[in-house]
């Protein structure tokens, strides 16, 4: 038998979560359906600068301020610049301003997951289809891989790079971009790990050799989460063997021949395997024609490479505004989608750009020089409008 929801979310990550929490606030009923089987079946891992001009204002809207705070890694917002012989050049403390706090990504989904009712979330459910229903503009039916099957009035698509409802919409596909990761972690480093504890500092690194950089941040549990970033064509990671792990560190510290030992310790010393991760984007500027009953937000709609640091704080910007067009306008969705999209489209192609810009900063020959001189320009702008 098909059930029918008015509004369905595909996918239970952040964008989604903050869509139906916004909505809660609102009085307004909708239903997540989500891929893994429960909320505990993977580590979320990962830190994420929420910014004050975004992703704050989205968790203003969805009432968790107090409870966001809680959760807040104090000293988290510190940065490192280093070289490839661990010469640093840039130092920055935590100044304490909440312009973008450092959060663990895992306490966040938690924090919107506790703040949604019993049951509003779907846990297990695996799309295998999505499709119009021909005789009535604005229903689609989305069909799920445990023999479910359910229609909605609004289908939400939140559900990241490569996203089942994005083809209702539009034909785009994510790209890669130049750029693959490799990711550990060294646990507990400050006992453990004292060397690459000493190079990440409290906050977040990045040490750049030309087109290869190693980046990382300290998580509140001690964790030191790392990425070898490197500029390879797409197929590169596939002649590495990564299910030999002894074999994948030997040839990616090969990579980092003259690298000092407090950064090569990163990979050399890692407690977990390096997990590949090719880095993709949609196409800057990406929109569709208005498609009645059928929207998306964060990485369905705009996924980019993570240089700009903005693929969270847009996703849940994009939920909460999302969420508030469809209260502003009770009765007519059209309306509603229609408000969010002329937003979401210029928002996200400064923010795509942004990311596709940083990406060339970081990744080019004679790196960390460009990130270096950026970071410096800030700080004049900076002292300058304080001066003024």
């Amino acid at each position: 038998m098909t059930k029918h929801y008015p509004i369905a979310i595909i996918g239970g990550g952040l964008g989604g979560l903050t869509t139906a929490r916004v909505l809660h606030t609102k009085g307004i009923e909708s239903a997540i359906f989500e891929l893994e089987p429960h909320r505990e079946s993977r580590v979320q891992g990962g830190m994420l600068d929420i910014h004050d001009y975004n992703g704050q204002k989205a968790i203003q809207a969805a009432e968790l301020m107090e409870e966001f705070t809680s959760i807040i890694h104090e000293g988290g917002e510190a940065t490192r610049v280093l070289d490839h012989l661990g010469t640093v050049y840039i130092d920055e403390r935590d100044d304490g301003s909440f312009a973008r706090p450092e959060v663990d990504r895992g306490d966040l989904r938690n924090m919107l997951i506790d703040s949604l009712p019993d049951g509003a979330i779907h846990w297990g459910y695996k799309v295998v289809a999505v499709r119009s229903v021909p005789s009535q503009s604005n229903l689609h039916e989305v069909v799920f891989a445990n023999g479910e099957t359910i229609t909605t009035n609004l289908l939400i698509g939140a559900d990241g790079a490569w996203s089942k409802v994005r083809p209702l919409l539009s034909a785009a596909r994510p790209e890669y971009v130049g750029v693959s990761f490799l990711e550990a972690d060294l646990h507990d480093g400050v006992h453990k790990h004292t060397l690459e504890a000493a190079a990440m500092g409290s906050g977040m690194l990045f040490a750049f050799k030309d087109t290869t950089g190693i980046l990382g941040h300290l998580e509140t549990d001690g964790t030191l989460h790392v990425y070898v970033g490197l500029r390879c064509p797409e197929e590169w990671v596939d002649t590495v063997d990564f299910t030999d792990d002894a074999r994948a560190k030997k040839t990616v510290l090969s990579l980092l021949d003259g690298w000092d030992e407090s950064l090569r310790g990163f990979v050399a010393n890692a407690d977990t395997p390096l997990t590949p991760r090719r880095i993709h984007a949609l196409p800057i500027g990406l929109h569709w024609d208005r498609v009645p009953g059928v929207t998306l937000l964060g990485d369905a709609a705009h996924v980019m490479s993570p240089f700009a640091g903005e693929g969270a704080n847009l996703a849940m910007f994009d939920a909460a505004e999302l969420a508030l067009a469809i209260a502003a306008h009770p009765g007519d969705t059209e309306a509603a989608l229609l408000a969010y999209e002329a937003e979401l489209f210029p928002r996200s192609a400064e923010s795509a750009n942004d990311s596709a810009q940083s990406l060339d900063l970081l990744f080019q020959k004679g790196s960390p020089r460009p990130l270096v001189n950026f970071f410096q320009s800030v700080s004049l702008a900076t002292e300058a409008i304080d001066v003024h």
